[in-house]
């Protein structure tokens, strides 16, 4: 039993914490909420990812079951940025993905690959998926997006989402990212029905 005096502190300790959560809740929505894209480009949800501090934005198309999105994530121009979908699991390896990065002369490409194992040979290729629209992707403001229209696997809205950030070498290869921390966590089974 709380002594005389400290019932009102224990009843502010729930009502701070519930505040605090709701705030911390909303900086995050608001966080991809607020993005801005080129003119001709808007996305009706996005979803803040939980680490690298990168963004995923789109337009689910239930017609059809495509999904017209930009993934963006903060990057040097010496790096390069990656999202894809792995339709056999929830790691890297087996993932089907789209990775932006810049030559030495700053002119941005964008790769797509399926990572067959964890040290990929990062050859162009075919994904797993059907790509109706072809990658585009720019760098801008300190980080790299990635627009595309992807066919949802077994077009179902719930697929396992990889992402990635990592250095480029002084001629502009892709070389391999960090193996700790963030980078180890960057993988999200994501909805895109309902966020």
């Amino acid at each position: 039993m709380a002594r005389p005096g400290h019932t009102a502190s224990l009843l502010l300790v729930p009502a701070v914490a519930t505040t605090v959560l709701l705030l911390a809740a909303g900086a995050t929505a608001q966080g991809c909420a607020n993005a801005t894209f080129p003119a001709g480009r808007s996305f009706e949800r996005c979803d803040t990812l939980p680490v690298l501090g990168a963004s995923l934005h789109w337009t689910y198309h239930a017609g059809n079951g495509t999904a017209e999105l930009a993934f963006r994530a903060p990057s040097g121009s010496g790096e390069w940025a990656a999202w894809g979908i792995n339709t056999a699991g929830a790691g890297m390896a087996g993932s089907s993905v789209f990775v932006a990065s810049q030559n030495a002369g700053g002119a941005v490409s964008v790769l797509t690959t399926v990572l067959e194992s964890t040290s990929p040979s990062l050859k162009n290729g075919t994904l797993k998926f059907d790509v109706p629209v072809p990658p585009t992707a720019e760098y801008a403001g300190g980080a790299y997006t990635i627009y595309v229209t992807v066919a949802l696997p077994g077009n179902s809205t719930t697929q396992n989402t990889v992402w990635q950030a990592g250095p480029l070498s002084s001629a502009g290869a892709i070389l391999p990212h960090p193996m700790s921390g963030a980078n180890l966590h960057s993988v999200k089974r994501q909805d895109f029905l309902s966020g």
